[in-house]
C-alpha cells in the first residue's frame, strides 16, 4: 500500500498545508494510507479531529513518521528541522517520493542534497503549462490569490479610497491604479482592483495579453517591440536596452497613480527591476507600491522582503507569502493541485505508484529520480557550482 505522510511546514510565518480533509478522503478512497502530523493544519483553521474523521491517521512527526513514507506532502522546500535537528532531505527514505515547491534553478545546493539522497522531487514551480496540467498548476493557484490579496492590501495602506463617491461635501476622485505583469497574479490584481472601483491600468511585456487586460476593465499600457512569451507560457526576459524603454514609458503613469501592483518574474532568474529608486522618490506622497517579486529580489529597486518601506511618504509592501495570508484557501487550492498529481500517478484500484516518465507533466517537473538529476535547467545550475567548489 502507498503511503502518503504530510509534515508541519517548519519555515518561520508559513501558515499553509499540503493536505486538507477534502483531498485526505481523497487519497483514502484510493486505498492510500495518509499519515499528518498533529497541528499541521491549525494555521489553515483545520482542526487535527477533521482529518481523522476522514480516516487519516495523526502522528507526532518523529524522524520514523518521515521515513515510513513513500510520498511526502510539502509547501515550501526542505529545510532544517528545528526539532529533529536533521534536513527534511535526510528525514526522507531513499527512494521516497517529495511532492513541494523546490525552487531547484534558483537552489541548486537544495537539488544536489535531494540527489545525493534518492529522493525523487516532483517540483510543483516545474509543472509545465499545457492544458492537462491545469489542475496541477500550482503556481498558477497560488498567484491568483496573491493577486487579488495584493491589492487589498494596497487599498488598505492608502490614505483614499478606490472608487469614486459623490457626497454632500463634494466629489471624491477615484484612484488610480497600475498592475505591471498581466500574467495569473496580475490579471487578479486587475479584476480585484477595478471591482472595487479604481481606474486600472496595466503594462506587460507580452503583447498578446492586451485583450486579456481589456476583457477585465484595465487599460493597457503598450510598449512596442517587447520579448513576448517562450515555450513555457513565461514571460521572456528583457535586454537591458528593453528593460530601459519599458521602464520610460511606464514611467509617466506611476508619478500619477496611487496604487502599484508588481508581479513580474522570470523562472529561474533574478525578477526584474521595473521601478528604479529615482521614480520612487518622484512618485508622489501617499501612493503604495506592492512588490509581489519581492522574495526573488523584487520589482522595485528599494522593496524589502518583511518588511514596509517608506520613502518620502510612498509605501512599499515586501510581503513575502502573499498565498499565506488566505492560508485556508491557499491551502485547499494547493492541495487540490497536489491530489490531482498523485492522481496520474498511482493506480485507479490498488493505489500502488506507477511513474510514467514519458508523461510530459513527469518528464518537466520530476527535477532528482533515482539519484540522478533529470531537470535541464536544474543540472545547468548545478554544473554552474562546480568551480567554485
Amino acid at each position: 500500500m502507498t503511503t502518503v505522510f504530510v509534515p508541519k511546514e517548519v519555515h518561520d510565518g508559513e501558515t499553509r498545508v499540503a493536505a486538507t480533509p477534502e483531498t485526505v478522503k481523497r487519497m483514502i478512497k484510493r486505498k492510500i494510507e495518509v499519515s499528518v502530523e498533529r497541528g499541521a493544519g491549525l494555521l489553515s483553521d483545520i482542526v487535527d479531529s477533521a482529518y481523522e474523521e476522514v480516516g487519516a491517521k495523526l502522528v507526532d512527526g518523529s524522524a520514523d513518521d518521515w521515513a515510513a513514507a513513500d510520498i511526502v506532502l510539502k509547501v515550501l522546500p526542505p529545510e532544517q528541522h528545528p526539532k529533529l535537528e536533521k534536513h527534511e532531505v535526510d528525514l526522507i527514505k531513499e527512494g521516497g517520493f517529495l511532492f513541494s515547491f523546490v525552487f531547484s534553478v534558483s537552489d541548486p545546493e537544495l537539488a544536489q542534497k535531494l540527489q545525493e539522497r534518492g529522493v525523487s522531487c516532483i517540483a510543483m514551480e516545474a509543472i509545465p503549462r499545457i492544458s492537462r496540467a491545469q489542475k496541477m498548476d500550482a503556481l498558477s493557484s497560488q498567484a491568483n490569490l496573491a493577486g487579488y490579496k495584493a491589492v487589498l492590501l494596497g487599498a488598505n495602506a492608502m490614505g483614499k479610497i478606490m472608487p469614486m463617491m459623490v457626497t454632500a461635501a463634494g466629489t471624491l476622485k477615484p484612484a488610480k491604479t497600475v498592475i505591471m505583469g498581466a500574467g495569473v497574479a496580475g490579471l487578479q490584481a486587475i479584476a480585484t482592483a477595478k471591482r472595487l472601483g479604481s481606474i486600472v491600468w496595466a503594462t506587460d511585456i507580452r503583447p498578446a495579453v492586451k485583450e486579456q487586460v481589456e476583457s477585465l476593465g484595465g487599460k493597457f499600457i503598450d510598449v512596442p517591440g517587447m520579448g513576448g512569451e517562450d515555450e513555457g507560457g513565461y514571460a521572456k526576459a528583457l535586454t537591458p536596452e528593453q528593460l530601459k524603454e519599458q521602464q520610460k514609458l511606464v514611467r509617466e503613469h506611476l508619478l500619477d497613480t496611487d496604487l502599484v501592483v508588481t508581479t513580474a518574474l522570470v523562472p529561474g532568474r533574478k525578477a526584474p527591476t521595473l521601478i528604479p529608486a529615482d521614480v520612487v522618490k518622484e512618485m508622489k506622497p501617499g501612493a503604495v507600491i506592492v512588490d509581489l517579486a519581492v522574495a526573488q529580489g523584487g520589482n522595485c529597486e528599494l522593496s524589502e522582503p518583511g518588511k514596509t518601506v517608506d520613502v518620502g511618504g510612498v509605501k512599499i509592501l515586501g510581503e513575502v507569502n502573499m498565498p499565506g495570508l488566505l492560508a485556508a484557501d491557499a491551502s485547499s487550492v494547493y492541495a487540490r493541485n497536489l491530489l490531482a498529481l498523485i492522481m496520474d500517478m498511482t493506480d485507479k484500484d490498488t493505489g500502488e505508484i506507477k511513474l510514467d516518465l514519458e508523461d510530459e507533466v513527469f518528464d518537466k517537473a520530476l527535477i532528482t529520480h533515482e539519484k540522478a538529476v533529470r531537470h535541464g535547467p536544474t543540472k545547468e545550475a548545478i554544473e554552474k557550482l562546480a568551480p567554485s567548489a
